[in-house]
């Protein structure tokens, strides 16, 4: 409690440069980073500090909370360099909270209902599926950054990652961008272990994973058609086993675990290529050779 009184970690933490931003933008993520203050610790900013590329920010998911304070904590310390957050389209229908969402350009999807009927009739596009994938590969090709949380809902399990969806292989093969992972550990320390959903949010951000010769294997498969997927599909396979490599990081990085990460591969050649990024020290992941 003593750090947050000294007048070199407010301006740290508070009145840091942000020349990426307006000054309306920079006043409005100044207020969010107050409580960021309280309740967020991170380890690992030399990772994000000064990265000027595109860029593929993954995160576990504990709870609601951290869907504010983490991108207003992550954006702050990127100098105000944008996010484009994958985020429930509830979030944009929020006062104030909607007001800060669509400064940072984000990627609603809209296939969950919310539990507020007033929220729910403001749905849009309720019945037509978006491409997450090449949304977010815009705005790569544009120059910006995106924040994807893989398992797709909010996970209560202390002790496990949910199966995580491969729109993030997707996508970090079709850009060919880097992947930064970053555990969130929100999981409280007493003998009865559960995620808070309000406390203290550890930050621990890890170094970033680029999936070049994947990527190179990605885009000779040829299929464009996103629509077409199935599990036996060559550029699935090979998305699948980069969002298994993501996640078996953020699980070092979080301290849960991801029991995920066998893959049956049909293709010798795919699987050789997998083979590569799938041995991870202290976790293991699984190829398996179907042909």
């Amino acid at each position: 409690m003593k750090s947050f009184f000294r007048m070199s970690y407010l301006r740290e933490n508070l009145f840091g440069k942000l020349p990426f931003l307006k000054p309306v933008e920079s006043m409005l993520l100044r207020f969010f980073m107050i409580p960021t203050l309280l309740f967020v610790r991170a380890q690992g900013l030399e990772y994000i500090r000064d990265r000027r590329e595109p860029v593929i920010f993954a995160f576990n998911h504990n709870n609601s909370i951290e869907s504010i304070l983490v991108p207003a904590f992550l954006v702050y310390h990127s100098g105000g360099q944008k996010i484009s957050f994958v985020v429930d389209w509830m979030y944009g229908k929020i006062p104030l909270i909607e007001q800060i969402f669509e400064r940072m350009d984000p990627v609603y999807v809209y296939h969950k209902r919310s539990t507020l009927k007033f929220l729910e009739s403001k749905r849009p596009n309720a019945g037509r599926p978006v491409d997450v994938v090449s949304l977010c590969c815009e705005k790569l090709k544009d120059g910006k950054r995106v924040g994807i949380f893989p398992e797709g809902k909010r996970n209560k399990d202390p002790f496990r990652l949910l199966k995580a969806k491969p729109g993030i292989g997707h996508i970090a093969l079709r850009s060919e961008a880097p992947v930064v992972p970053i555990g969130i550990n929100c999981v409280s320390g007493g003998k009865k272990k559960k995620v808070r959903s309000l406390g203290r949010i550890s930050l621990n951000i890890g170094e970033p994973l680029r999936f070049d010769d994947l990527a190179k294997a990605y885009h000779q498969a040829g299929n464009s058609d996103f629509s077409s997927f199935t599990t036996d599909n060559e550029q699935h396979m090979l998305a699948r086993a980069v969002t298994n490599r993501v996640m078996s990081v953020i699980a070092g990085l979080c301290g849960k675990e991801y029991p995920f990460s066998t893959l049956a591969v049909k293709s010798r050649n795919t699987a050789k290529v997998i083979q590569k990024i799938t041995t991870i020290p202290s976790r293991r992941s699984y190829v398996l050779y179907n042909g």
